[in-house]
């Protein structure tokens, strides 16, 4: 195959999709933006907020191109709910701080928490989740997934304060429902019990009430699971059904001594 047939070929295939790759850099940097406008005391906010204004229309014309978006009413709603987000973020951070005993100051936990950059980037995204806007709360998720490894679809609904300690593996699917005073640890995973197409619409993911810890390592799924207040899930349980309140559900380890031969 020659080099024109190989241009014609690779040229063909691209007409399948309409791709523009700057949506994905202009969406990231205006994820960034909008962490430093709600947590940097050096931003002028009224100034800033022209600037997200100016970015999130560039993202929207790129990433609705094809469709019919009301891009200035989502954008209206979304300005009308930071000053919640931002409350909820507070809360989130200060139960860092609190739970943490490592954690020495809140601006630590805003500076440097994996689990803080991955829930506020999760909050703002589900926002526009929320409004059925077409690829940019994706983008903004996986995003905060590759710089944490923490993975919480945009769809998923958390209350407030959430902890996340380390974080690091932590898999929080689209449906997935937590209540406030939830404490989570790495490597849990929140997810579905079968992965099929058909199931879309459908509950998936579990349901996690007030109060609960889930430590390192758990799995629970389903879309019928529900983990009851106050419950404590210990590291590396496996759940496929639900647990009632105030339980304690833990995997019991074997000491044997070593043969002396």
């Amino acid at each position: 195959m020659n080099i024109e047939n190989i241009i014609q070929s690779i040229h063909s295939n691209k007409k399948k999709y309409y791709l523009d790759l700057n949506l994905k850099t202009k969406t990231e940097t205006f994820t960034n933006d909008l962490f430093y406008t709600l947590f940097d005391s050096n931003i002028t906010m009224k100034n800033n907020i022209g600037h997200l204004t100016k970015s999130f229309q560039d993202i929207t014309d790129i990433s609705c191109k094809h469709k019919i978006f009301d891009s200035k009413k989502v954008w209206e709603n979304f300005l009308t709910r930071l000053p919640d987000i931002l409350n909820q973020l507070n809360f989130d951070a200060e139960c860092l701080y609190k739970h943490d005993p490592a954690s020495n100051s809140i601006e630590e936990v805003i500076f440097s928490y994996p689990g803080f950059f991955a829930i506020a980037v999760f909050r703002l995204s589900h926002e526009f989740y929320k409004q059925d806007m077409p690829l940019i709360p994706r983008i903004m998720s996986e995003y905060a997934h590759r710089l944490t490894g923490i993975d919480i679809h945009p769809g998923a609904t958390i209350g407030s304060p959430f902890f996340m300690d380390h974080g690091t593996g932590i898999v929080i699917g689209e449906t997935t429902i937590i209540k406030d005073h939830v404490k989570i640890y790495q490597g849990v995973t929140l997810g579905a019990l079968q992965v099929s197409k058909e199931m879309k619409n459908k509950k998936r993911h579990p349901t996690v009430k007030k109060n609960v810890t889930i430590y390192a390592g758990a799995t629970i799924l389903g879309g019928d699971t529900i983990i009851g207040e106050n419950c404590t899930i210990g590291g590396n349980v496996w759940l496929t059904k639900s647990v009632p309140d105030n339980s304690i559900i833990y995997n019991l380890s074997e000491t044997k001594l070593k043969s002396k031969d």
